[in-house]
């Protein structure tokens, strides 16, 4: 069979070497997959608390979770290349009988270990010393070595601690109490990763198999192409729609890619993309579907629990950056279209952009004043109804459910994908945007729980798949009835039966990886808060980037890509976010650069999942040049490319805070979102050395200096004026009480790091309300005193916003830093928008000159 006659489930299963075995033991698979998924459904679910049964702790969950994902992974993972894919050997059977045993440990002995915290027995020392080792031979099976040689290289270096040379060596840790900290507690492998794995991460995942079996993945590469197909290089472009659709709820970017790229890759090659082109723009999409909420692969619940913040906080913070990366992509895809000369494809002739412009602004208006009319007709429902309420607004919804699928049958049926079908001629928007309109019910449940009633992101998606599997019983036959054929093209409720059954089976075998990858990058987390790895890391990247603010950056980049090779999305986070992202909090508090907890964790998010990409391991690049058949390496590298725009983004948000929306309004965020936009696509221009036409070197250049400037006219500010005034320690005092509450001042603080030892760090005192500079210090929560004219800390009150700044007794105040009046940062746009001027008359010169280049742009 080719791989064009796979369905999707075959070709991910091949790209990423899974059994597909016959017979008894592919029921038993399904019977386990369909097991695994109903279990998270139901702890999902309020029905344990309702019916007052099955209902667990987050310990015991993350057990069973565990012991799915293992037994499952051996069953469905071959052990060699050379191991049969048809059938699954006995031993396997055996060691994933041994492996979701161990796993399970801690659900069937539950009460008595928490009756012996610490203690350890002969069976939980042994349970822990099989279960390590299984555990790591399930991630060298189901996502290749990298993951669990890194894992293993923590576990000996917690084993093997006094004997490491120099800046490495520590006290060491003996085996019961690794065993303890890694298997038996919630330090390790049962930790907060697995936990968010088992929580959001699986309900998530299988929200996105439901909805792909549905038909919503076919319906968005449909409407993309339809929408964005008769421009120059559509293809492509609507390649980078339907991968940013299907990545709002995709955990992986490999699945992305074989999702989407099945279809998108021929289409594209069709068109004129070379093999490797073609699949570095499907890699560049479906890498960037990782970074856009709601999911982010699954790491924005992790940062829930790592960084601290609401998940609505996280989704707003990342929305911005990952959004105009999508926006500078499809700018890539159409500057290499004109440098390739392509035409649009079919004779559709575009409408006029002011009326183009007209359509798109009445849409909007349209969707928002539905929006409002919902958000405030709901807001007056549910008191109005009280326990009623719910029952109401579940009849609204099945009604708007029967109405939009009246709509979509009165369309004619999606075509089946067909990438040979030729190009002669694409679908019409209209007929196929509203053919699928139901399909965005669930979505709408899900982000009205999340962000409107505010829901945990678990139950919201336990909402958002209810939902979905009503739409996937209910859809073929009610379009059957309704289109009056008898069931000829769309089934009956057999059919649906059995699409909800793949859909939970597709959901759990789509979780192995994920849930296996937790587990293990949890050994890695508690190597870190066990041996305190993380401050060696930190004096290791602060003696290599020797003070400098922007290598110690550099620095943290390219170790975030190497750790990331090989990993799957959730993994790599976890192992980056747990060590590096520490590191650049401390090396910034000395080098005098704040940085919000957010920015850190997505700087190290951002280049941990661009290990996808680059080569020589990046394994979307793999999984698009099996489809390309193009070379994987040359494909890596084009995608590296396409990436620069995505490379640069957490460098200037770094500095640049704005971009993540922190502490900023509406109007300014908007703003800033078109500013920012604006900039990243000047950017892209600069780096493919096109923009209205071929670019000089130094027509490039200017614009790279234009695009700085937009992102950070901070930097140009600070050179014109400092934005801080320097004022003695020791008038502390005076200085609160001559600054506006509500601001912030600097401290340089000499104090001590966890092991005791001296070290230098900048923090930011809020400013609170008072009369008085020692009535602010009050509300602080600090008493100082002076010792020959130094400013010591005498006390820090307990839970104060001092102490919550980082300020502890007996450290030393260095050096007081005021905000000063000046000019706003952002008046250094009005140069840079003259510089883009400038290019622009000298382009547009040279585009008035016949070249026989085709410029014209559509």
């Amino acid at each position: 069979m080719t791989d064009k006659h796979l369905s999707t489930e075959e070709l991910i299963a091949k790209d990423v070497g899974a059994r597909l075995p016959e017979g008894a033991m592919a029921q038993v698979i399904a019977m386990v997959a369909l097991a695994w998924s109903l279990f998270q459904l139901w702890i999902a679910s309020p029905l344990p608390f309702i019916f007052r049964f099955g209902v667990l702790n987050d310990t015991e969950t993350r057990s069973i979770h565990l012991a799915f994902a293992l037994f499952l992974a051996f069953l469905v993972y071959p052990a060699f290349r050379r191991s049969p894919r048809n059938r699954v050997p006995l031993t396997d059977i055996a060691l994933g009988l041994v492996a979701a045993a161990t796993a399970a440990y801690l659900f069937i002995f539950y009460q008595q270990l928490a009756q012996r915290p610490g203690s350890l027995t002969t069976s939980d020392l042994v349970t822990a010393c099989v279960g390590i080792p299984l555990l790591l031979e399930a991630t060298r099976r189901a996502l290749g070595p990298p993951l669990a040689i890194i894992a293993l290289v923590f576990l000996l270096y917690s084993l093997a601690g006094p004997y490491m040379p120099g800046i490495l060596a520590h006290r060491g840790v003996s085996l019961n109490a690794l065993a303890n900290h890694q298997w038996i507690t919630t330090e390790g492998v049962f930790g907060i990763a697995l936990g968010v794995s088992t929580s959001f991460v699986f309900l998530f995942v299988l929200f996105g198999a439901l909805l792909e079996r549905a038909g919503a993945g076919h319906y968005f590469i449909q409407l993309a192409f339809s929408l964005l197909g008769h421009y120059r290089g559509g293809p492509a472009k609507a390649a980078v729609v339907a991968s940013g659709m299907t990545g709002l709820i995709s955990g992986s970017s490999i699945a992305n890619v074989v999702t989407t790229g099945t279809f998108t890759i021929p289409m594209m090659k069709r068109t004129g993309f070379s093999k490797e082109k073609a699949g570095a723009v499907e890699v560049a999409s479906s890498v960037n579907g990782q970074i856009m909420p709601p999911v982010m692969g699954a790491a924005a619940f992790l940062m829930v629990e790592y960084v601290g913040l609401p998940y609505v906080e996280i989704i707003k913070h990342a929305f911005l950056p990952a959004a105009i990366s999508y926006i500078a992509l499809l700018y890539i895809v159409h500057l290499e279209s004109l440098k390739l000369g392509l035409q649009p494809i079919g004779q559709r002739v575009p409408k006029p952009w002011l009326t183009r412009l007209a359509g798109f602004a009445f849409g909007a208006a349209l969707i928002c004043g539905l929006s409002l009319a919902v958000y405030y007709g709901l807001g007056w429902l549910k008191p109005a109804l009280g326990s009623a309420a719910i029952w109401v607004i579940g009849g609204l919804l099945a009604l708007t459910y029967l109405v939009l699928l009246k709509v979509a049958a009165s369309n004619p049926p999606l075509p089946a994908e067909d990438p040979d079908k030729p190009l002669d001629d694409l679908p019409q928007a209209r007929p196929v945007l509203l053919s699928g309109l139901h399909f965005l019910l669930p979505v709408v449940v899900l982000v009205w729980c999340l962000m409107v009633e505010r829901l945990s992101p678990g139950l919201s998606a336990f909402y958002g798949t209810v939902m979905l599997v009503f739409i996937l019983v209910t859809q073929r036959p009610l379009l059957s009835l309704l289109r009056g054929d008898g069931g000829k093209t769309h089934g009956g409720v057999v059919d649906g039966l059995v699409d909800l059954r793949e859909g939970l089976i597709a959901g759990a075998r789509n979780m192995i990886g994920i849930g296996i990858a937790t587990a293990a990058a949890g050994i890695i987390v508690g190597a870190v808060s066990q041996t305190g790895v993380g401050l060696v890391l930190a004096d290791l990247v602060e003696l290599l980037s020797m003070g400098n603010l922007l290598l110690m950056l550099i620095l943290t980049a390219l170790l975030s890509l190497i750790l990331g090779m090989g990993l799957p999305t959730t993994a790599n986070y976890i192992v980056v976010s747990s060590l590096l992202a520490p590191v650049v909090v401390a090396l910034g508090q000395q080098n005098g650069l704040i940085v919000p907890l957010i920015a850190v964790h997505l700087f190290v998010f951002y280049f941990g999942i661009m290990a996808d990409v680059t080569p020589p391991v990046g394994l979307a690049s793999f999984a698009a040049a099996a489809v390309s058949k193009g070379d994987p390496i040359r494909t890596g590298f084009a995608a590296f490319y396409y990436s620069l725009r995505t490379a640069v983004l957490p460098f200037l948000f770094i500095f640049n805070t704005d971009l993540l929306l922190i502490e900023v309004d509406f109007w300014h965020g908007v703003l800033i979102f078109v500013v920012a936009t604006l900039a990243l696509l000047i950017f892209t221009a600069a780096t493919q050395g096109y923009f209205l036409v071929r670019s000089r070197w130094y027509e490039s250049l200017v614009l790279l200096l234009v695009a700085f400037t937009l992102f950070r006219p901070g930097f140009w500010m600070d050179m014109l004026h400092d934005p801080y005034r320097d004022i003695p320690p020791t008038e502390l005092a005076q200085a609160l009480a001559a600054v506006d509450a509500d601001s912030q001042l600097r401290l340089r603080v000499l104090g001590e790091n966890e092991v005791g030892d001296p070290r230098e760090f900048t923090l930011l005192l809020p400013i609170p309300q008072g009369e008085t500079g020692e009535e602010r210090l009050e509300r602080l929560g600090i008493q100082l005193y002076e010792e020959d004219g130094r400013q010591l800390i005498d006390n820090v009150a307990f839970g104060s916003p001092a102490e919550q700044a980082g300020l502890a007794f007996d450290q030393e105040i260095l050096a007081v830093r005021a905000p000063t009046d000046r000019w706003t940062k952002e008046l250094m746009w009005i140069p840079g928008f003259l510089l883009l001027c400038l290019v622009v008359w000298l382009q547009r010169r040279r585009r008035a000159v016949p070249t026989g280049e085709p410029v014209e742009m559509r």
